[in-house]
């Protein structure tokens, strides 16, 4: 017999919606913040565009291939096409919310998943072929992945492997399509050369304290119900991203002898990327964990990243992706069934390790080799990169012809991406007030 419609649980999906809504223009800032003045109005469109691309995909079928009736196990079928079917009545799975009310919260997931890639090729991608990637990626990455693991039917729901609000189906996913990114579009220009400092630390700042307030949404609201489940995610949300911004914060400071605010911010970001998968499914002393080893696993990828010839701009891999695997493994050793009726390895479980695992191992490898696949393509028909007077004067003047700031002019400081060390790399500029030179301070 199907759910009744519940007021209160309706009530807070739809203000949850709201919030990871709210994550994507964040994000904006967030990466906007790290890139050089010249690039910010465009690295903030990326994520703005994305609401408007994938909003209207998944109306028109992202939605019904990702939660559809199951198709071999790997896809939804057609049969909610363009929404039809989809109205007022109870949703799927047994929640008791408007079934338009669960398609609109699994919207949001779909809308951040694809702009959290971009942070890998930033400052250097064609706008025109920026929006065909979207679509694409979207269509043939995101939704079958996020069937897989949240569908009924999906190989990966069936397995067992856990992921309450998206450590595996979003975080590992766009990390390892950020890998892919990476290495197709290629180095920026002058990278290792000339300064690449961010021009603005406290959009960075704003953006990640918009993404936690907006997380709660993200995590809490995954219980689709106003429930002990949803108040225990929230709780271990906010818990594991302190945690890692104090480790990360502490880390930096230990080994730059600086306590960067950005660090602490990214740190931040890190410990709410592991605590996603488990947030329905561990207590509150195990986020403190799952936040703290994030804060480190996710500082030492990025110094080592920062580190080989790879130019992840805005350090995707190293957080979303290394904080992804972190947290998808950590579910599968903290679970415990008084929170989320599942136990893991630390509770007497241990198959469950190997489940998420399994996870781990399918959406990492199927999102990269797709990705790479459909980069190889787009660079031959399209071309993925700007040409190199476009990137020398910077994406907002040659994409939109328009700048971030009235007085601004093209230009940044410092070398390497965003997350990491300190010291004068060899070959570099002198270093001039204010402005940390070479590899990553924080």
């Amino acid at each position: 017999m199907p759910a009744e419609i519940n007021s209160g649980n309706t009530a807070w999906v739809l203000a949850a919606a709201a919030l990871v809504m709210l994550m994507t223009p964040a994000l904006g800032f967030f990466y906007g913040g790290l890139t050089r003045n010249k690039n910010v109005l465009g690295t903030i469109m990326h994520s703005f565009v994305v609401v408007g691309l994938v909003s209207v995909e998944w109306v028109l079928i992202g939605y019904t291939l990702a939660f559809g009736s199951d198709v071999g196990g790997f896809i939804g079928d057609l049969s909610w096409f363009g929404l039809r079917g989809v109205g007022l009545e109870p949703g799927p799975y047994g929640t008791a919310i408007p079934h338009e009310a669960f398609m609109i919260f699994q919207a949001m997931f779909a809308i951040i998943t694809p702009a959290l890639i971009t942070g890998a090729f930033a400052e250097r991608a064609k706008f025109s072929t920026f929006i065909v990637f979207m679509l694409a990626w979207s269509l043939l990455v995101y939704d079958p992945v996020a069937h897989w693991i949240w569908g009924s039917g999906g190989w990966l729901f069936e397995l067992g492997a856990l992921d309450f609000a998206g450590g595996t189906a979003i975080h590992v996913n766009s990390g390892a399509a950020a890998l892919a990114a990476a290495f197709m579009f290629g180095r920026r220009l002058g990278y290792d050369e000339e300064p690449m400092e961010p021009h603005n630390t406290t959009y960075v700042l704003l953006g990640a304290a918009l993404l936690w307030f907006g997380w709660f949404g993200f995590n809490a609201g995954s219980a689709g119900a106003a429930n002990g489940q949803a108040a225990n995610a929230f709780v271990v949300t906010n818990t594991a991203a302190a945690s890692a911004a104090l480790v990360w914060m502490g880390m930096s400071w230990v080994f730059t002898g600086k306590a960067s605010a950005v660090g602490a911010a990214a740190g931040a970001v890190a410990g709410l990327v592991a605590i996603t998968p488990a947030s329905g499914f561990v207590q509150p002393m195990e986020s403190i964990v799952i936040g703290g080893v994030a804060g480190v696993l996710c500082f030492l990828a990025v110094r080592l990243i920062s580190r080989s010839r790879l130019d992840d701009s805005l350090d995707v891999v190293g957080v979303h992706g290394v904080g992804g695997i972190w947290g998808a493994l950590a579910t599968g050793l903290f679970a415990v069934a008084a929170v989320g009726g599942v136990d893991g390895l630390f509770h007497g479980e241990g198959s469950q390790v190997l489940k998420q695992f399994a996870a781990i191992g399918a959406v990492g490898g199927y999102s990269f080799f797709v990705t790479l696949g459909l980069l190889k393509v787009l660079d031959v028909v399209l071309g993925l990169r700007v040409n190199e007077e476009e990137e020398r004067l910077g994406l907002d003047i040659t994409q939109h012809g328009e700048r971030a700031y009235g007085f601004a002019q093209p230009g940044g400081t410092p070398v390497g991406s965003q997350f990491g060390n300190a010291g004068i790399r060899a070959g570099s500029a002198a270093p001039a007030e204010g402005v940390w030179l070479a590899e990553r301070r924080w």
